[in-house]
């Protein structure tokens, strides 16, 4: 199949929906495995089974946010590489960064599985629901290379423009755990450690999808050879590193979210969790912006198409809003829907209402977050995504629910989170706007130059 950069042509705002929109799809699907098990275990009647899923939801975000910055860097290196027409180096860089993410996966298993316990203590689980929480994570943490192979190879696909192949993984994931779930749950009567078996196996199946679309369609790895990838090692940790703490700074947000909101009792922390779920299922298109716009910078910027780069941001924001909008007034209307599936609390109820009501439409502010981080990320500047991200998750968020939740009680700690997300959404996408505008100049300057220095040589 031939590796052209076809991002560089055609309408930006085609491409920003055609790739948001499927990989949204595989982002939802992929998070939809803890709103299904959240969903089916919900039904049990046991409000801690429902915590449980929460807190160890929180540590599972962490290992998955890795997973997402290691594909980032394998989506830019790729993109970059194409766009510049050399696709030796873009099948050398696909191999190792898969390397990479299998090496470096498999570390931090290691490193988290004698801690568990600690962590999901820290982060306010006790009792049954941290005994709940601990066999959850226990079995489903050993599925983080799978999920790092997944994303890697949907990334790498992205990269190629191929967004349909890209979510396949990922949507396959979601399908598998839909049909294990209330088997291992209710047939087999696992209850928690059921839902946590059929999550592994569902991520287990990303690899075999994933597997397929890179090398048998794509046929886009190159030959593993160990000297190139100690080469290539400095590239993928130049945006991989800071890409994982910027990722690493939502589960920041959200442990310090849940953990302030376990001061309100379990029922808060219920709803919390059971909201964490939604969001992704429901905002899963906004998320997906970052992986969505990154190919598209990157290939562009690898055929020096500014005007173009300019114009993906604003499509951007413009499909955000659209999104937004009928998005948010759909979740208005299901509320009290929500309520009912969820079993919740009548405590629980009323933060799940204030979300829908008051606090949904944060999310376009947040997506304008998500276009600067894609372009930190893939235009050689992702330390910039990595402090807008810790600030977002440090200052806009710890100070803000203390305060508003102070006043409001539950209540501000949503609030709170929200208000941060205008503030840096706003903050981040003013930079990344004036970064391009930079590398624009700079670009036009150095071609001013070279023209210069080859009319001098010609006299």
């Amino acid at each position: 199949m031939p590796h052209q950069a076809k991002l560089t042509q055609g309408s930006t705002l085609k491409h920003v929906v055609t790739m948001s929109f499927t990989s949204a799809l595989g982002l939802m699907c992929m998070f939809l495995v803890d709103l299904v098990d959240m969903l089916f275990l919900s039904m049990l009647g046991e409000k801690e089974a429902v915590a449980a899923v929460g807190f160890a939801g929180t540590v599972m975000f962490f290992t998955i946010s890795l997973s997402i910055a290691v594909s980032v860097a394998a989506t830019a290196l790729v993109a970059k590489a194409i766009g510049e027409g050399n696709v030796a180096l873009a099948k050398r860089r696909a191999i190792n960064v898969l390397a990479f993410g299998v090496l470096f996966s498999t570390a931090i298993v290691l490193i988290l599985w004698p801690h568990i316990d600690e962590l999901l203590s820290f982060i306010g689980a006790t009792g049954r629901s941290l005994e709940l929480a601990s066999g959850y994570l226990r079995i489903l943490i050993l599925g983080m290379p799978a999920v790092m192979i997944g994303m890697i190879g949907s990334g790498i696909m992205r990269a190629l423009g191929d967004a349909r192949r890209a979510m396949y993984a990922t949507l396959v994931g979601g399908i598998v755990n839909a049909i294990l779930d209330p088997i291992f749950i209710f047939a087999f009567g696992m209850g928690v450690q059921g839902a946590a078996l059929a999550s592994l196996i569902a991520r287990l199946s990303m690899v075999v999808v994933s597997y397929y679309g890179v090398v048998h369609i794509h046929k886009m790895l190159g030959k593993f050879v160990f000297f190139d990838f100690i080469k290539d090692i400095k590239p993928i940790c130049k945006i991989a590193l800071p890409a994982m703490l910027t990722s690493l700074s939502s589960p920041l947000a959200n442990a310090i979210m849940m953990s302030h909101t376990a001061t309100f009792g379990d029922d808060a922390v219920a709803a919390v969790a059971i909201i964490g779920r939604i969001i992704p299922v429901v905002f899963g298109g906004l998320f997906a912006l970052s992986g969505a716009v990154g190919p598209i910078l990157g290939q562009n910027y690898g055929a020096r198409r500014f005007d173009r780069m300019h114009g993906a941001i604003y499509s951007a924001v413009i499909y955000a809003f659209v999104y937004c909008l009928i998005l948010c007034f759909a979740l208005y209307l299901m509320q009290d829907w929500l309520v009912c599936v969820f079993n919740a609390t009548p405590r629980a109820a009323d933060l799940i209402r204030f979300f829908a009501t008051y606090v949904s439409f944060s999310f376009f502010f947040q997506s304008l977050l998500f276009i600067a981080i894609a372009v930190f990320n893939n235009l050689g500047k992702p330390f910039n995504s990595t402090l807008l991200n810790f600030g977002r998750a440090t200052l806009g968020t710890w100070p803000l629910i203390f305060i508003f939740g102070f006043f409001m009680g539950a209540e501000g700690v949503l609030f709170g989170q929200a208000v941060g997300s205008v503030i840096f959404g706003c903050l981040g996408f003013y930079l990344a706007r004036h970064y391009i505008a930079d590398l624009e100049a700079k670009d036009a300057k150095s071609f001013s130059s070279d023209q210069s220095l080859g009319y001098e040589e010609i006299l």
